[in-house]
């Protein structure tokens, strides 16, 4: 008997994806506010690459949910790319802190 799939952890990824493009959002507009140099052009750039990463996230969370046929390897990119925009986030977070750049 086989059994059907369960995507629970697409219901997870789904809103926090969502969160996180806001969240890129809202501190690239932050950044947009302080004055032009090297740090701010990095981290900007940065987080506009890491919403794309959590709103394609977000969007193969949505399809793993609402396709009907098994979606295991959407639901699983849709994890790889989550916990890679959130590895990319801490960076920038240190890069943006610290000013390594």
């Amino acid at each position: 008997m086989k059994q059907a799939y369960n995507n629970d952890l697409s219901h997870h990824i789904l809103p926090n994806s969502a969160t996180m493009v806001g969240v890129c959002i809202m501190v690239i507009s932050i950044v947009k506010g302080q004055p032009s140099d090297i740090v701010n052009y990095v981290i900007d750039k940065a987080l506009a690459i890491d919403s794309l990463l959590f709103t394609i996230s977000a969007l193969l969370s949505f399809l793993s949910i609402r396709l009907e046929r098994s979606t295991i390897g959407l639901e699983r990119w849709a994890e790889v790319l989550f916990i890679l925009g959130l590895v990319s986030m801490t960076v920038i977070a240190l890069i943006f802190s610290f000013e390594i750049v």
